[in-house]
């Protein structure tokens, strides 16, 4: 699970404390360990132009954007927000503005309250490459009735989707209006839970090339399950907890295909700031 608008003060470096604030964009430092390794690079600059391998025949490309502890737990007290330092949450930050939509589950919306936009700074990149300024945010929902209060339903200027189910409360009923429509744009699967593959292809004819899920677990997963996750952008933070709170892909229902021939995986990238890892995995098929 990604907290992903958090105001709060977490670790990050001296260098990070100190830094002269640009812009309003405060400069982060990382070391890149590999490939090529350097020191002390800007973090914007490292990651501006990160280049996404083509999208897959027939459907977007996807990449999950997890936090984990050194034990591999993807939360704390049901949160990611304690795992998150400053240097993460901008890296973050960079990482959605490369995408054309980002997604989330809406037990991701329950546990945080989050938006899925990117600041000023980088909406300004994007327009720039001729891309909207906002990438499509993305709420994959079920049967239950979906929290409006959250701030991810306050920004009028990002394009928005809830994806529910079939059985849900915001669906038509008959040809109706819904029992709690939404203000906002919402797909309504055929199943009564969304499936990962129906999806991908409305996402297609809407023109979205590339998807970065930011959790939960269970919506990883789910992925997974549908062999549809090409990239792992997986930050480690210094810390263990020993709890049985999910890792950042929850056990697949049923039976995993990949339970006795594990997914293989390519490291493309890893970077440091301080005792937090930032790395990237590229898996098979999904681009050079």
């Amino acid at each position: 699970m990604r907290s992903t608008g958090s105001t709060s003060t977490f670790w990050s470096s001296p260098r990070t404390d100190v830094a002269r604030t640009i812009d309003g964009v405060t400069p982060h430092h990382v070391d890149r360990l590999w490939p090529d390794p350097a020191s002390d690079l800007d973090l914007d600059a490292a990651f501006e132009e990160l280049a996404l391998p083509p999208a897959p025949e027939g459907r977007p490309l996807v990449a999950i954007n997890m936090v984990t502890t050194i034990d591999g737990r993807a939360q704390v007290g049901g949160k990611a927000d304690a795992l998150s330092s400053r240097v993460d949450r901008r890296l973050m930050r960079l990482l959605r503005a490369a995408f054309d939509a980002v997604g989330s589950g809406v037990g991701t919306l329950r546990a945080d309250d989050f938006y899925s936009r990117v600041p000023e700074d980088l909406a300004a990149r994007r327009v720039a490459a001729g891309r909207p300024a906002q990438p499509t945010a993305l709420l994959i929902a079920g049967r239950a009735p979906v929290p409006t209060d959250r701030r991810w339903f306050t920004y009028a200027e990002q394009p928005r989707v809830v994806v529910v189910g079939s059985g849900s409360p915001h669906a038509p009923k008959d040809g109706g209006e819904a029992e709690l429509p939404l203000p906002v744009e919402t797909w309504v699967a055929p199943t009564e839970l969304p499936e990962a593959p129906w999806l991908l292809e409305r996402l297609t004819a809407a023109g979205v090339r590339s998807l970065l899920l930011e959790g939960g677990p269970t919506t990883n997963a789910s992925f997974l399950a549908a062999d549809a996750l090409d990239e792992a952008f997986w930050t480690v933070d210094a810390s263990l907890v020993g709890s049985d709170a999910l890792p950042m892909i929850a056990p697949v229902a049923g039976a995993s295909p990949w339970a006795d021939a594990p997914r293989q995986g390519r490291l493309v990238s890893l970077h440091r700031s301080g005792n937090e890892l930032f790395l990237r995995y590229r898996f098979t098929g999904a681009g050079p």
